[in-house]
């Protein structure tokens, strides 16, 4: 049987391992990772072997040539731009005539390759793939198979609330030369996210083969490490270079060890590697060819490759150094700090934790490094998160970074292009701001500063300028230390997972886009921002509610310190006003828990001594809404987006709302009452606003926690335009927030969190979904349990170590109880 050898990754992740050298030739212990999957396959008699390339594809060939001087036989299949998993193995369609073997050349494995082809054979399989369990399976294509090993489902790297399983695709297939009809030459084809689905279709036979053994991609630093420690540890079973002289300690060849050098292994000694007199090296650690390591010094868990110098009384814990480096007397590098191939770091420097240095850098005598020389910003491994890009200010979000990121964000885009950039009031947003918009014209981009305005008002003139994107600084609800950085597409939408990895991998690689003089982009304040939004706000309002709510309606409204748009809306509107904080106070820009119950209680006081009908609160971006009725009743977030669902489809009936899988069925009953229909969606705003902008149907959107999205405007959660919109409806239904309240059904709901490990996440899961597959009710986010009349929905947090687990019993000691129940459940699943 031929192998196919995927080799042409680029391994951006590795940087800066892979500058200088694709993926598969970073050094593992004591080869290539492409020569450790050359030997699993010489062990099962594979010796026909495909490579494809791409980076760097020269170094790979000019290396290996034709096999010969490895015991097997090479050729080369050349991507002149990349094709993806299928589209790089279609290229060599040709040389495939019988069933192949596809591997990665960037991954460690000993699995039993013979096992998984007579699996392949025996099930006369169109595709077998070899599946293994993780602890984490969010960077892996998850699988499902049913009892008899066959393919059910792909799930291409989840979020936290889709993952049904830890077995993951590792990426090894036996397949049939017929499976290549579906793969179209020269396009860019993946496995698992266009082939494979697609034969599900056609109900092509695809068997799922769960290996034993030891497997890893060393796809980062960090899995880099852990590869090189468990293969030093014989948690690999492939073969070994070199001898075993004793204390868990591998030569291969000629190693010069001093009579008092003290090494305790596991360790691996290149050819020609010297260990001084006095030198300490504590496994697991690599030192590989022509390495000296000089009197004195101290390796602690750390890999160097060839032809480097540690000085005499050096210090190396938990570090890597590359080719030819010369790390020189009393120099320290700790935990994740990476040195690239040539770089020279003087005597009595000390690079903390996590510093990348990028290839042929110096660093001074007695210098202190603490954060990457040139490319990155203390070593961070990704860029976005939840809520975009998030850190402390000032520290982990610095100017400089924001100048950087400003010129990554504008390498993506098309030169000339405009983009917004605004911020909340506090004067730290406008620091990094300023940061930011200094980085975009370098890139050729133009800038339109909108200063200040609430995050709706960016987003919809983000659109309505024809901007290609814009950006959003500010302060982190609830904690004035962190900051948060948004980036919205052409629609105001926030950007998509693979917008946020192409800035990530630009902004990593510094590979930015310096624009010639005459090209530089332009900075100017945005004309008419407020105008533009109020002139669409009010054109989506129903005019004849427009005169009722100047006549009759009474409003008590809390701006939370933050806004004054809304402030000149209400105003025209000419709506009978009490108004709270209306200006701008940089000092109350963030409030604790108690400072925002405090005045939620004060708004539920005022509200009915005024005669108000309606009392509300916005949050400081102006997105969240939180009411208190005419009595002055505090209405709970779920409440709240009950009583809005009630006064929508009392006023559409047979419309459609959005509400999250964590939502009572009281919003099916509430439905069911004018003729509506609710869709369920994923527990987070970002889902809502991506479904409000592929349904326009929908009337009403909400999360459950204080954001409302109202498509007839703009497909985003608005707090300002929420406002008005439930002033309208109550106005046209000519009743109060009361009685809509006292209206809905009764709900009773519980919620609590559990605790859990991040490796135990994906088994958690597994057993879950296996358990309860006869009871989900659906699978949009999360694992549902349809238990009768009562529900549990079983929800992993992206974010953080641990579970929700929310409930709905026929009581809300019933509710408690169930909630506890599933709770233990999960704690004894991990």
């Amino acid at each position: 049987m031929k192998a196919v050898v995927m080799a042409g990754g680029e391994g951006t992740r590795l940087r800066p391992l892979t500058i200088n050298r694709p993926k598969p030739m970073v050094a593992l212990v004591d080869r290539h990772v492409i020569l450790h999957i050359i030997e699993l396959l010489k062990l099962h008699g594979i010796t026909d072997i495909i490579i494809t390339v791409q980076y760097l594809a020269n170094v790979i060939q000019d290396y290996y040539g034709d096999g010969s001087n490895y015991g097997v036989s090479i050729t080369y299949s050349l991507e002149e731009i990349p094709l993806g998993t299928a589209g790089s193995v279609k290229n060599a369609e040709h040389l495939l005539k019988e069933p192949f073997l596809v591997i990665s050349g960037d991954a460690m494995t000993d699995f039993n390759l013979s096992q998984i082809i007579d699996h392949h054979l025996s099930t006369k399989s169109m595709a077998t793939l070899t599946l293994t369990r993780v602890p984490n399976p969010l960077d892996f294509g998850v699988v499902i198979t049913d009892d008899e090993g066959n393919v059910r489902q792909f799930l291409e790297k989840p979020s936290w609330g889709e993952v049904f399983s830890d077995t993951v695709n590792t990426g090894i297939y036996v397949l049939d030369p017929e499976v290549l009809a579906y793969v179209e030459k020269g396009k860019m084809v993946d496995w698992s996210r266009d082939v494979f689905p697609r034969m599900l279709r056609k109900q092509d036979k695809i068997q799922g083969y769960v290996a034993e053994g030891y497997w890893t991609d060393v796809g980062s630093i960090e899995e880099y490490m852990r590869a090189c420690a468990d293969y030093l540890q014989d948690k690999v079973h492939l073969p070994r270079v070199g001898q075993h002289i004793g204390g868990g300690v591998w030569v291969d060849g000629d190693a010069e060890i001093a009579a008092d050098a003290q090494l305790h292994g596991p360790i691996y000694l290149g050819h020609g590697a010297k260990i001084k007199a006095g030198a300490i090296v504590h496994g697991p650690s690599v030192i590989r060819d022509y390495t000296i390591v000089d009197a004195r010094a101290t390796i602690d868990r750390s890999i160097i490759w060839r032809n480097s110098y540690i000085g005499e009384r050096a210090e190396l814990r938990g570090a890597i150094v590359l080719r030819q480096c010369n790390i020189r007397s009393r120099a320290m590098l700790f935990e994740g700090a990476v040195a690239g191939d040539g770089v020279q770091i003087g005597s009595g420097a000390v690079i903390q934790p996590n510093v990348k240095i990028w290839p042929s850098k110096e660093v001074d005598d007695g210098a202190t490094v603490a954060s990457s020389i040139i490319w990155g910003n203390q070593g961070r491994r990704v860029l976005f998160g939840r809520h975009g890009i998030t850190g402390l200010v000032n520290i982990e979000i610095t100017p400089e970074l924001c100048a950087r990121l400003g010129a990554a964000y504008g390498a993506t885009l098309p030169p000339g292009s405009n983009v917004t950039i605004n911020r909340d009031a506090h004067f730290t947003p406008r620091m990094l701001k300023r940061g930011i918009i200094a980085g975009l014209p370098s890139a050729g981009i133009n800038v339109s500063d909108l200063q200040s305005v609430p995050l709706p008002v960016a987003r919809y003139f983000t659109h309505a300028s024809s901007a290609v994107g814009g950006i959003h600084v500010r302060l982190a609800p609830g904690d004035g230390r962190v900051v948060e950085v948004k980036f919205f597409d052409e629609r105001g939408l926030d950007i998509t997972s693979n917008a946020e990895r192409k800035i990530e991998n630009t902004f990593f690689r510094e590979d930015y886009r310096r624009a010639y003089l005459d090209e530089i982009g332009r900075i100017d304040y945005a004309r008419n921002v407020e105008e533009t939004y109020i002139a669409g706000f009010v054109k989506s309002l129903h005019p004849e509610a427009l005169e009722r709510i100047a006549r009759h309606f009474n409003l008590v409204i809390d701006y939370a310190n933050a806004n004054t748009v809304l402030s000149a809306i209400l105003r025209r509107l000419k709506v009978d006003l009490v108004e709270l904080n209306v200006n701008n106070d940089e000092q109350q820009m963030v409030q604790t828990t108690a400072q925002f119950e405090e005045a939620m209680h004060r708004l539920a006081q005022i509200t009915p001594v005024l005669k108000a009908n309606m009392g509300v609160r916005l949050d400081q971006s102006g997105e969240k809404v939180f009411l208190v009725d005419d009595r002055g009743r505090r209405l709970p977030n779920l409440q709240a987006l009950a009583a809005l669902t009630a006064l929508t489809l009392k006023s559409h009936p047979g419309g459609k709302v959005a509400v999250p899988v964590t939502a009572p069925r009281a919003f099916e009953e509430i439905a069911t009452r004018y003729g509506g229909t609710v869709i369920r969606t994923k527990a987070t705003l970002g889902a809502l606003m991506q479904i409000a902008t592929e349904h326009p149907d929908l009337l009403l959107l909400g999360d459950g926690t204080g954001n409302y999205i109202i498509p007839s405007f703009y497909p985003v959660a608005d707090g300002l335009f929420t406002v008005v919109k439930v002033m309208e409806l109550l106005t046209l239904n000519e009743t109060s927030l009361s009685e809509v309240v006292q209206s809905l059904p009764a709900y009773h709901m519980y919620q609590t969190r559990v605790p859990c490990r991040w490796e135990n996440k994906g088994k958690v899961m597994r057993i879950l979904n296996q358990q309860y597959q006869e009871r989900q009710t659906d699978q949009v986010d999360g694992i549902k349990i349809n238990l009768g009349h009562e529900w549990v929905l079983i929800l992993p947090d992206p974010d953080g170590p641990f579970f929700h687990v929310y409930a709905e019993g026929s009581n809300d000691e019933q509710a408690r109880v169930l909630a506890d129940k599933y709770a233990g459940l999960v704690a004894g699943l991990q």
